[in-house]
């Protein structure tokens, strides 16, 4: 089977380009030999491989900077996406995708379901939306799988290394407790859906949809910090001493964030008949703790 994976260097892609090849020929693309804003780019992309699968890991995840670059986050998290729907149905490859929690509103109080409607409030959450809608009007085969608080600890920006590096540098750290949702480990997402994929393809088409694939249970930002300095293998190096819980409005942005995006994994575990762990077994095998 021929499989293009695009965005082979992001933090779930690096993940994926280690554990498609055990599925077949892989070709793996990135930024600048995949622009997903380019749509002739991405059309000669696809005509050129003529893959059987499409994994795309590709995104404009800037969330903040969205709000100033709409243009841009559309056409990359949107538009690009159409176009490869588009190319996808065309030559009959089977198209996995990857969306976000930042589609809902955060009003719910309890884990969103696939069919709750969306209502993003940014900039971000809008495209990656949008990005869907675009999939789902092309009428091919996918799978789409939202997911959430995704981190890697190759990402030195993202928030586990972040925590780690505040945690040697301050004694005491204020982190908000008004954001909820599911931490997940961009190894453990890979690795459920490279797990997906061995099932075969007309297996998936059978399947095919919106699923919710993230770390299982969830946490405010402020619990997943304890968390992380509670495992942190280098304890000896923290410096923190003090965690306080803090608000979000203690820390404007220009993009708003949902405050319970949480999401239930009912669908996939039961479709799929995959276990996924929890999110805090995901993190201690992430640090090595």
């Amino acid at each position: 089977m021929k499989i293009l994976l695009l965005g082979n260097t992001g933090q779930l892609g690096s993940e994926l380009a280690e554990l498609l090849p055990q599925l077949g020929d892989l070709t793996a693309l990135d930024y600048p030999q995949i622009d997903m804003s380019d749509e002739a780019g991405i059309r000669a992309v696809v005509e050129k491989v003529a893959p059987q699968l499409i994994v795309n890991a590709t995104a404009y995840t800037a969330v903040d900077q969205a709000e100033k670059e709409s243009a841009l986050a559309t056409a990359i998290n949107a538009h690009g996406i159409g176009f490869l729907a588009e190319e996808a149905k065309k030559h009959e490859a089977f198209l996995i995708h990857y969306s976000t929690d930042y589609v809902f509103d955060g009003k719910k109080g309890q884990p969103y379901l696939e069919n709750d409607a969306v209502n993003p409030l940014s900039v971000y959450g809008r495209s990656k939306w949008q990005g869907e809608e675009e999939i789902r009007q092309r009428g091919g085969d996918y799978l789409i799988f939202r997911t959430s608080w995704v981190y890697s600890l190759r990402n030195q920006s993202g928030f586990v290394q972040k925590a780690l590096q505040w945690s040697r540098q301050y004694e005491t750290l204020q982190i908000v407790d008004d954001q909820i949702s599911n931490p997940t480990w961009a190894k453990m997402l890979a690795k459920v859906s490279v797990q997906v994929l061995e099932k075969g393809i007309d297996y998936l088409k059978s399947r095919k949809g919106l699923y919710h694939l993230s770390g299982a249970g969830f946490s405010s930002r402020y619990a997943w910090a304890k968390e992380i300095l509670a495992l942190d293998p280098r304890k000896e190096e923290q410096k923190t001493r003090k965690i306080l819980p803090a608000k979000s409005a203690d820390f404007p942005t220009p993009a708003q964030r949902p405050t319970f995006s949480a999401l239930n994994l009912d669908l996939f575990q039961k479709t799929f008949k995959i276990e996924i762990p929890d999110w805090k077994k995901s993190l201690r095998e992430a640090l090595g703790a």
